[in-house]
């Protein structure tokens, strides 16, 4: 006994040791971070205002030597003595000159490296690139000025700073910058750090879009497709969207295009990290030791994964080829045919080589693989290494195609809608881009909203082909925000996910509108008023249900329920509920629907509706299986109580007293019902515990 108190005290005196330690590391560590943080606010300020002074200065000088050149060339020079006094003014002028040349020339090549550095990873590395970019702006680049309102925006390694953004951005605005219209734009159109005004938003957009603006295009396409304060008008969202369709398109021509993760936060509010869109770290860990071990199927996957730069790891071309070839010795066809397309491409870790591609190819379609019969077509078709045969091509394709793989049969609808090599045949073009269209192949889909905007071999739609250009703009170099807004909330870092998220549900993404309303909800926003969270997330969430989400639909509902953010209706919430219901099958809206009938709140009460609605919800979902059972309990109860109150002719007078009894909305309160449920799973509780205690 003496050993085990022994035992026992020490390790409460460990225990204590351990938490004070603990302890002091923390608060050691939130001295360094207020400290990191007010440095960096600091730095802000310091950085900002210098290139702003040096922006004046530069304007200043500029306008000097207009005015200098202006008055030499009024004046003629008649002596040539005078001329050769002009000589040394002259070569300081060619010296000045030559300076700004080189300081521009320097800002440049500083944000070209960063670009370059940008574009190859999504990890701390980029914070080399901003540090680049920093550099390039204080040179004067305004690129990289453009770069630096973009992370005090965003909050994207620098501390976030939305006052800061906002005089860069109108410094920006003056000199031209259609990247900056378009953020002013969208601050306007939210009122973050700015006054709410969509009229100024309108007119932002609009000289964003006429300077080249991939973003203001897209956000007018979206616009003029729903009519946000605008008339709705699908022939303007028409050429917005075709603009930056044709765009993307060529992008997607000459690469596989960007892979987008949209993670929905609505889904997993309480364990976002196991969500199936990012790779965790610990499960990453957790495939390398597969693959090292010999498991083919990882080995690939991890291939493709950094062959991309899929589900938050960066492109990473020499793991790519390193795990690719390990599957490739271990007999993998799809590994060998990816080979084949890493040579056929080029890249740092395998230079372009028609000749290994094809034998890749070669390999790879002896086996059967789908990918590696694409391969040859696209070898014949191009004739990479082989001389262009149409016909070879068109065999290699049509096997592949049979076999399922999209691109294959994107290409065999390219062959007839151009005529490549056989007859163009517009009807049979369309069912290969349409089937390759059902695995979302995004030129497939492009070339089906070309079809469709011109009345090519189908019936012209302005609606469905703007549905579809849409489809391939959300695949734009922008759609990676949804990767950093999803680790800014992950890290706690709201409002700069909420500003990502914000920027993407303008341009007309439903996922982004969904979460831009989540967070908003939550009111741990600080960027935004109290008073106007609630009426911007149901206009987000309006707009995503709009699109088709049922969640949101449901959300509307609860807003118009219980007056959030609008007037308390019932008769909305019931109609929203009733969409939900019957379109989506939302179990969630079955349930409230069958609430509001069963009590006649903004409908007509009905108490057979009610219990059916309540059996449908619990038939659809099986989480409403509890829900539905005590709410069928305190329906039953109620009504028996009602039975056995009016078994017994009573007079007029005691039926109406006992009638306002029953009504126990009255007697104990609206919230009774809870209660009531409440207390049956405390009755429940307690006789199971008797029992099997």
């Amino acid at each position: 006994m003496k050993l085990l108190s022994l035992l026992i005290e020490t390790l409460i005196i460990l225990g204590v040791t351990i938490k004070n330690i603990e302890a002091e590391r923390h608060n050691k560590k939130q001295k360094q971070r207020n400290v990191t943080i007010q440095i960096s606010v600091n730095e802000i300020k310091q950085f900002l205002s210098h290139i702003l002074e040096r922006r004046k200065l530069v304007k200043v000088m500029n306008k000097r030597e207009n005015l200098l050149e202006k008055k030499k060339s009024q004046h003629k020079l008649r002596i040539k003595g005078i001329q050769n006094k002009d000589l040394p003014k002259r070569s300081q002028n060619y010296l000045k000159k030559q300076a700004k040349k080189n300081i521009t020339d320097e800002g440049d090549q500083l944000f070209k490296l960063g670009i370059k550095i940008l574009q190859q990873s999504k990890s701390q590395k980029q914070k080399e690139a901003y540090t680049l970019f920093a550099k390039a702006a204080d040179n004067g680049n305004l690129k990289a000025m453009e770069k630096m309102a973009d992370a005090l925006l965003f909050g994207n390694f620098v501390m976030q700073n939305i006052t800061a953004a906002i005089q860069l951005y109108e410094s920006l605005a003056k000199e031209g910058s259609y990247k900056a219209q378009n953020a002013l734009g969208f601050l306007s159109s939210y009122g973050i750090g700015m006054e709410y005004n969509q009229a100024k938003a309108l007119i932002y957009y609009t000289f964003g879009s006429a300077g080249g603006s991939l973003m203001s295009q897209m956000i007018l396409g979206y616009r003029y497709l729903s009519g946000i304060n605008v008339l709705q008008n699908c022939e303007v969202a028409l050429y917005h969207y075709k603009k930056v369709a044709d765009y993307i398109a060529d992008k997607l021509e000459k690469s596989e295009g960007i892979p987008v993760e949209k993670v929905r936060l609505t889904e997993r509010p309480e364990n976002l990290s196991s969500n199936s869109e990012i790779l965790d770290w610990d499960i990453y860990q957790y495939y390398k030791y597969l693959a090292e071990r010999g498991d083919v199927h990882v080995q690939v996957s991890l291939g493709q994964l950094h062959l991309i730069g899929r589900k938050g790891l960066d492109q990473d071309y020499q793991k790519a080829l390193y795990y690719f070839l390990k599957a490739a010795k271990a007999g993998s066809a799809n590994a060998m045919a990816f080979i084949g397309k890493m040579y056929l491409e080029g890249n740092d870790a395998a230079p372009q080589n028609n000749a290994t591609a094809f034998k890749y190819f070669s390999m790879a379609a002896n086996k059967g693989n789908a990918i590696g019969l694409h391969g040859l077509g696209l070898l014949y078709f191009y004739g990479k290494g082989v001389p262009v045969n149409y016909a070879e091509a068109l065999k290699y394709f049509q096997k592949a195609a049979e076999k399922g793989w999209p691109n294959a049969q994107f290409q065999l609808g390219f062959m007839y809608y151009s005529g490549s090599g056989v007859w163009k045949d517009y009807k049979l073009a369309f069912k290969y881009f349409y089937m390759a269209s059902q695995s979302g192949q995004p030129l497939a889909i492009y070339y089906l909203a070309e079809m469709y905007a011109t009345g090519t071999g189908v019936l012209r739609s302005c609606r469905t082909a703007v549905e579809l250009y849409k489809g391939v703009c959300e695949l734009g170099h922008w759609a990676e925000k949804f990767l950093t807004a999803y680790f800014a909330y992950r890290d706690g870092d709201i409002d700069s996910s909420l500003v990502q998220y914000a920027l993407l549900a303008e341009m007309g993404y439903e996922v982004a509108q969904s979460n831009s309303a989540f967070i908003l909800e939550s009111e741990k926003v600080k960027i935004i008023e109290k008073e106007k969270m609630y009426p911007m997330a149901l206009l987000l969430w309006n707009r995503a249900a709009i699109q088709g989400n049922a969640f949101a639909r449901v959300k509307i509902g609860d807003y118009h329920y219980y007056g959030y953010g609008t007037k308390k209706d019932y008769q909305t919430a019931a109609t929203h509920y009733s969409i939900a219901a019957h379109k989506y099958h939302s179990a969630q809206a079955m349930f409230n629907l069958a609430y509001m009938y069963e009590h006649g709140l903004g409908i007509s009460k009905d108490i057979h509706l009610a219990r059916r609605l309540y059996d449908m919800a619990a038939q659809t979902s099986p989480d409403a299986h509890m829900p539905v059972f005590f709410a069928l309990i305190k329906l039953e109860t109620v009504h028996l109580l009602r039975d056995i109150l009016f078994i017994n002719n009573v007079s007029s007078q005691q039926f109406t007293m006992r009638w306002k009894w029953i009504q126990l909305d009255n007697t104990l309160g609206p919230y009774w019902d809870l209660f009531a449920i409440g207390l049956i799973v405390a009755v429940l509780i307690y006789l199971l515990r008797n029992r099997y205690g």
